[in-house]
């Protein structure tokens, strides 16, 4: 390429347009047809580079597109002729083999970050012995969450595909008071929909899971590009006081865990939940080791208790501040919801400004209690290094391989992740203070750092910032991480 992007690479110049062409040639095909194939030709010089058996994809092929023969056909001379050209060429004169995982025993399948959401929200639904519910509008990059649901009718789950944003989240939120566990997915703009309905469930004080994939903005933006840049969006989006729990994955595997524990906060905390990932985790995949729904953690929804002539709809639980979930139909438990500012205990409508700021600190108070659901922060490395490295959501990734390579070049160098937003970790002053100097890095302007200076300002944050749409690259990490490391 001449501008060094390369340097060091192998590289292999295929015409792969012009052979896939020339491939298909005698094929009555036209033009456009024939060059959506050519991604085939390609993964045959994969499928011979990393000895893979090429059956594999023939037998795919054959099954995604059976009722179209010519398509069969074509798709499949394309895959040989691919794997055929890499097996002639003397650029590609090695092949690679990747021997299975000895370490690690069990039913694993591939998994994208959306389908792992989707499955999460499911299994936490099946814990909790309630029908899962999904109320959303399509948008780039969360609509998968949303097909992937509605193939589930056979396990129970429920979905609506909403005429817009708003409509999605009020039909949750509808279907939290009903007594379903209930769920929304969207992006940043849909986030900003969504907000009125977010406060209407802060203040009915009912379970709800708002699930944001990130991606860049404003506006319409980059819908099909990955960015962290929603956080703020998160934390304070709303009118009013209005606190949510705020949590993030950082792999597509584990996108799983994140949403089950969105589930599991909400309903035995009777709080909104919004999860954060973003479009990397979502289209990216990952080897998952299935778990047994038996090996899970408990989830207990706070169901009030028919005909309890002690029920108040706002008497709290004294450890946690959570309410109890009273649904429609419940004898001798009726009683008043709706977005007007609710009396202690009683839930009556009430414009006592005493009462709206103890009822305002309670809802705060409620948020930050959750904590004691919150695993303490781990540090990989020495914990009184030189620097700490810190990443947020899917950032996890670059920043290890970065750290881990540094740490065997005898860095001082150590790293922390978050995935609690609201509320930290107790632990988090803890880990920040052992550390000469750090770092966070994330896919914003410093949203994170920001916000971790107004929790814990008493420690200065240095801000590394990528904004392009794509996910941070170990080396620029590295050399970001040496510099500071080497300052004198």
């Amino acid at each position: 390429m001449g501008d060094g992007t390369v340097e060091g690479y192998n590289v292999v110049k295929a015409p792969i347009t012009a052979l896939t062409r020339a491939t298909l040639a005698e094929m009555d095909m036209n033009v456009k047809t024939v060059d959506k194939t050519k991604n085939q030709f390609a993964l045959g010089i994969l499928y011979w580079l990393l000895n893979r058996d090429i059956d594999i994809a023939n037998k795919f092929l054959a099954n995604k597109f059976h009722d179209k023969p010519d398509l069969i056909t074509a798709n499949q001379k394309v895959l040989r002729a691919g794997y055929h050209y890499a097996e002639t060429i003397e650029a590609l004169h090695t092949t690679y083999y990747i021997a299975p995982a000895t370490d690690r025993k069990g039913k694993f399948r591939n998994i994208t970050g959306n389908e792992a959401v989707a499955w999460g929200l499911m299994a936490a639904a099946e814990k909790a012995g309630l029908q899962l519910f999904l109320g959303s509008y399509p948008i780039t990059p969360a609509s998968e969450i949303l097909q992937e649901l509605s193939k589930r009718k056979h396990l129970g789950v429920k979905c609506f595909q909403a005429e817009d944003e708003i409509a999605g989240i009020c039909s949750a939120l509808g279907a939290s008071y009903a007594g379903a566990l209930a769920a929304t997915t969207t992006s940043g703009p849909g986030l900003a929909l969504k907000g009125e309905a977010v406060g209407l469930a802060v203040m009915t004080e009912l379970p709800l899971v708002i699930v944001n994939v990130q991606r860049g903005g404003p506006a319409t933006g980059l819908p099909t590009k990955p960015e962290q840049s929603d956080l703020m969006q998160a934390l304070y989006g709303r009118n009013g006081e209005s606190p949510v729990v705020v949590i993030a994955a950082s792999s597509p595997a584990n996108c799983f865990d994140y949403a089950y524990k969105a589930c599991k906060i909400a309903l035995e905390r009777m709080v909104p939940v919004i999860l954060l990932t973003d479009g990397y985790l979502a289209n990216g995949s990952e080897l998952w080791p299935v778990p047994a729904m038996k090996n899970l953690p408990e989830i207990k929804p706070r169901f009030a208790k028919e005909n309890d002539p002690e029920y108040q709809p706002y008497k709290r639980d004294p450890e946690t501040l959570a309410r109890e979930w009273a649904i429609p139909g419940m004898e001798g438990l009726r009683h008043r919801v709706g977005g007007l500012e609710k009396a202690d205990v009683t839930g009556e409508v009430s414009h006592n400004a005493i009462n709206h700021q103890k009822m305002t600190e309670y809802r705060e108070d409620k948020v930050q209690r959750v904590v004691d659901m919150v695993p303490d922060l781990e540090v990989i490395g020495d914990k009184n290094a030189d620097l700490l490295v810190i990443g947020w959501g899917g950032t996890f990734g670059a920043i290890l391989s970065a750290v881990e390579d540094l740490r065997e070049k005898n860095y001082s160098i150590a790293m922390t992740h978050f995935n609690y937003i609201k509320p930290l970790p107790k632990n988090t002053a803890d880990v920040l203070k052992t550390h000469k100097k750090i770092i966070v890095c994330e896919n914003n302007l410093g949203q994170f750092a920001n916000y971790l200076r107004s929790q814990h300002p008493q420690f200065n944050y240095i801000r590394f910032n990528k904004i392009q749409g794509l996910p941070f690259m170990v080396f620029e990490l590295k050399e970001k991480f040496i510099e500071i490391l080497e300052e004198k």
